[in-house]
């Protein structure tokens, strides 16, 4: 029998036991038995969110035996858990994050990178544990979850389309704050590891959008949530979403700084992202509601602006000098408040910047990664806002990219702006430089934001937007 249909098989006598009785994992010896190597484990993650702060514990959310060891322990278990890290100076509750345990006898040798440790009590007293996403036995197992919709304890898959079987899986190291595996280069599973009650936009919008036939967000094609006892707003948790895989199609940074590097002009993919972008905005628009921003919310708005301001010069002594420039880029908005303007508000990208684009062989852009800017609370994430922030967003990514070539190269991020706004205007009717004082601010609040995450994350970075802090600050609209 082959390890695949072995897995199916597997699959099928665990649900038929799970369903029986629920789940065994979930005992008050569990998580104990796992804390010491959690607390060295978890924060070395690149997903842990929580980084240059002690763990002071760990509480259990939900423990669900997706894959029980069987008694022989000649095959893996996969342990899905939902644990809170609490940390001084953190949300009360602590961060939830999504852990899917492989639980081994003894660990293969191809198995030894994604060795966690031996558990040396507890119910898994003995075996070993492992990062489960990294062995193709347990990501086949996932698959066969979304393949077959229902529930599973506290867990529930759904499916929107028919999913072949056999499909060999791989997973992507290469991203920094969820984890994912690609199926056949058919599909790719993207699992959140930071979760909270409430649709994760990255299902929420691309959901509407296939709703509303736009084609630039691969449509997803199957996703599992959990309802857990301690959530206050009974609302589920995203955990995961399938899609289609872009085979073949490249990343837009990557394919930016090739530009650079060559001396070739990227104007022509610049247009035509501009305008991929605004087309995701219309549908985006039409699909979901677009509450006015009349002057109280621009109050709301700009007011938000200016504490981020004032907060990232507190930790960025280099920004303080530049505060009152940049301060006149918020005034403006709140002036133009003031005359009685308002605009219409809706669900954007929410953190659109080269590296979130795909360009397929054929030059059709897609637009990828809708989760927002992780760090920030989920119902911010899933605020309307104005198209214009992601508009400056993607402004500020060309600018990134023209700094990060040597020599930097000034003309071409002009360049490069110019054509996005301008194929941005053929796509939605209106060019967002027509909004001058709106589009600068956007643009200063997001630079503001570069600067306190380069200053805590890559210092070398630093002077990347501090040179368009300096521009912004003597900028006027």
């Amino acid at each position: 029998m082959s390890e695949a249909a072995s897995t199916r098989v597997a699959l099928a006598k665990s649900t038929a036991r799970i369903a029986k009785r629920r789940t065994n994992t979930r005992t008050t010896a569990l998580l104990p038995s796992l804390t010491p190597l959690l607390h060295e484990w978890l924060p070395r993650q690149r997903w842990f969110a929580g980084k240059g702060r002690p763990v002071t514990g760990f509480s259990l959310v939900a423990a669900t035996e997706i894959l029980p060891l069987d008694t022989a322990g000649t095959g893996p278990g996969l342990l899905h858990l939902l644990v809170r890290a609490h940390q001084p100076d953190a949300q009360a509750h602590g961060d939830c994050y999504q852990l899917l345990l492989g639980v081994r006898t003894a660990l293969p040798t191809r198995l030894t990178a994604a060795r966690i440790g031996q558990v040396t009590d507890g119910p898994l007293a003995g075996r070993t544990l492992y990062e489960g996403l990294h062995d193709p036995r347990v990501a086949d197992l996932l698959l066969e979850r979304l393949r077959r919709p229902g529930t599973l304890g506290p867990l529930r898959f759904d499916r929107a389309a028919p999913i072949p079987s056999g499909l060999a899986p791989r997973f992507l190291d290469t991203e920094q704050s969820n984890s994912s595996l690609v199926y056949g280069d058919a599909y790719i599973l993207k699992i959140f590891r930071r979760v909270f009650p409430g649709a994760n936009p990255d299902l929420e919008l691309p959901l509407a959008l296939s709703r509303e036939g736009c084609g630039r967000v691969p449509a997803p094609v199957a996703w599992f949530e959990a309802s857990t006892p301690d959530t206050a707003t009974g609302e589920p948790l995203t955990l995961g979403v399938l899609q289609p895989f872009l085979r073949g199609a490249q990343d837009g940074w990557q394919l930016a700084l090739a530009s650079l590097g060559s001396g070739r002009d990227f104007v022509p993919e610049a247009h035509a992202l501009g305008r991929a972008t605004a087309e995701v905005h219309t549908a985006l628009a039409a699909a979901l509601p677009t509450p006015a921003l009349a002057h109280a919310q621009t109050r709301h708005l700009v007011a938000g602006m200016v504490e981020r301001l004032e907060a990232a010069a507190q930790a960025v002594p280099a920004l303080v000098p530049y505060v009152p420039g940049l301060r006149t880029a918020f005034d403006a908005v709140t002036a133009l408040g003031h005359t009685g303007r308002s605009w219409a508000a809706q669900r954007v990208h929410g953190d659109l910047h080269l590296g979130q684009t795909l360009r397929g062989p054929d030059g059709f852009w897609s637009l990828i990664d809708f989760e927002g800017e992780p760090a920030k609370p989920l119902p911010e994430r899933r605020s309307p806002q104005l198209p214009v922030r992601d508009v400056a967003g993607m402004l500020r990514s060309f600018d990134y990219a023209a700094r990060s070539h040597r020599p930097w190269n000034p003309e071409w991020a002009a360049r490069c702006r110019a054509a996005y706004c301008e194929g941005y205007a053929r796509g939605a009717g209106t060019d967002p430089r027509s909004e001058p004082e709106l589009l600068r601010a956007h643009e200063t609040d997001k630079a503001v934001y570069e600067v306190l995450y380069e200053a805590r994350h890559r210092p070398d970075w630093l002077p990347v937007p501090m040179a368009a802090i300096q521009r912004l600050a003597t900028t006027t609209a």
